[in-house]
């Protein structure tokens, strides 16, 4: 059976209440060693502790960060923990390389602390797109706050422990209204939180007030692999997680972790895409590779150019993107916006798919990712790009010799 889990956003996400649900999921002896890692991590100052809460008759967790003794959001305000008083104690302002510094310092396992960076890196580009200065520029106001690096590093430590193979989500809520911030009044979602969440379907307009914060939406744009309505698993245990300010409904992110069976052996496993292409005579190499950017920024799962040659044997291009069927709006968008076409064809496709799922391979330098992919007898192994990068940098090796390793 493959596990998997499902994250239910109609309260949007937050980093607080994302760990808060995860824990949930974990046994009584492990959510007591989650606690233990976490305190023995090293963040400097930071405590966590759950406590049950109840938000309009839903029980769930609330995972309080305290830092030297103070309990404060992870924003200055309500921006992120979109639950949490304003705070005024021992904010720790940084930049990226302190951030990574500090987290490479901690006492957690390897692959959490490339999550944890990698999470900090969706941040960050984000805010240097919004402020206009060089990612390495970027100053964490609010996000490099000491309880926010608890809560990305948390989410990752718990997501290693549950040890899923497939995450999906809902569509995101992220409230509506306006939220006080470092830089002033912004609208929800804020600058930031609305670039990170490119590709994703959201929506709002029900609740006043930011219910998906910049953490929050980092942390599922690294994590979930497609956002969908509930698959069919057979459900083995739910997390809620509560937040701490009140809406006029449940305060909460829910998560449900599931099973489905693997694809047996000789089963094919097929799903719908929908490819979209147009053919352009009209532009530059240059612009064409913008908008294969743009499309990528819209939901596609793959975009690629082919060599064609159109009426009058003029040489051209055909641009393709492979997408889900809820992603077609904002892809079609997106060609007709950055591109010189005037029409973009449509096809459904049925592809079949390989079983796939992450693993930890052991090497003589430490723990690598792999994607592993079967169908029948046929299986395919794949390293992770960054995990075997890292090695290759601190160890002074080639990346074909960590291969070698790997397969063997």
């Amino acid at each position: 059976m493959m596990k998997q889990l499902y994250i239910d956003c109609s309260m949007g996400a937050a980093g607080d209440m994302l760990m808060s649900a995860l824990a949930e999921l974990l046994e009584e002896n492990e959510k007591k060693d989650f606690i233990e890692n976490m305190n023995g991590a090293g963040i400097p100052g930071v405590h966590i502790h759950m406590e049950k809460k109840a938000s309009y008759g839903i029980t769930g967790t609330h995972m309080h960060v305290h830092i030297n003794g103070h309990e404060e959001g992870e924003y200055y305000h309500d921006h992120d923990h979109h639950h949490h008083e304003h705070g005024h104690h021992h904010h720790y302002h940084s930049g990226l390389g302190d951030i990574n510094t500090l987290i490479d310092t901690l006492k957690i396992p390897d692959l959490v602390k490339e999550d944890a960076k990698a999470v900090y890196r969706i941040i960050a580009a984000a805010e240097s797109q919004v402020h206009g200065e060089e990612i390495e520029n970027i100053h964490f106001h609010e996000v490099g706050a000491l309880d926010a690096v608890a809560d990305v590093v948390g989410v990752c430590l718990l997501l290693r422990m549950l040890d899923v193979e497939n995450i999906s989500a809902s569509p995101v809520h992220v409230g509506s209204g306006t939220v006080n911030c470092a830089h002033g009044v912004l609208p929800v979602p804020a600058p930031a939180t609305a670039l990170i969440l490119k590709g994703i379907p959201i929506y709002g307009g029900e609740i006043k007030g930011e219910l998906c914060t910049p953490t929050g939406a980092a942390l599922l744009k690294y994590f979930v692999d497609e956002y969908k309505q509930m698959p069919q698993m057979n459900l083995c245990s739910i997390g809620y997680g509560i937040g701490s300010k009140e809406f006029e409904r449940a305060n909460c992110v829910r998560i449900f972790l599931g099973e489905v069976a693997n694809v047996e052996k000789g089963q094919v496993h097929k799903d719908k895409v929908i490819e979209l292409c147009a053919n352009i005579d009209d532009m530059t190499a240059e612009e064409i590779s913008f908008a294969m950017e743009k499309i990528f920024d819209a939901g596609a799962f793959d975009v690629f150019a082919e060599s064609i040659v159109m009426k009058k044997s003029r040489p051209a291009v055909k641009l393709s993107a492979i997408c889900a069927g809820e992603a077609v709006e904002g892809v079609t968008e997106a060609f007709l916006k950055h591109t010189s076409t005037i029409g973009v064809r449509q096809y459904e496709c049925v592809r079949t798919v390989m079983d796939r799922k992450k693993e930890t391979r052991q090497t003589p330098w430490g723990p690598v990712d792999v994607k592993v992919s079967t169908l029948g007898n046929i299986e395919k192994v794949k390293p992770e790009f960054d995990s075997m990068a890292k090695i290759a940098r601190d160890n002074n090796l080639a990346i074909g010799e960590i291969k070698r390793k790997i397969y063997e």
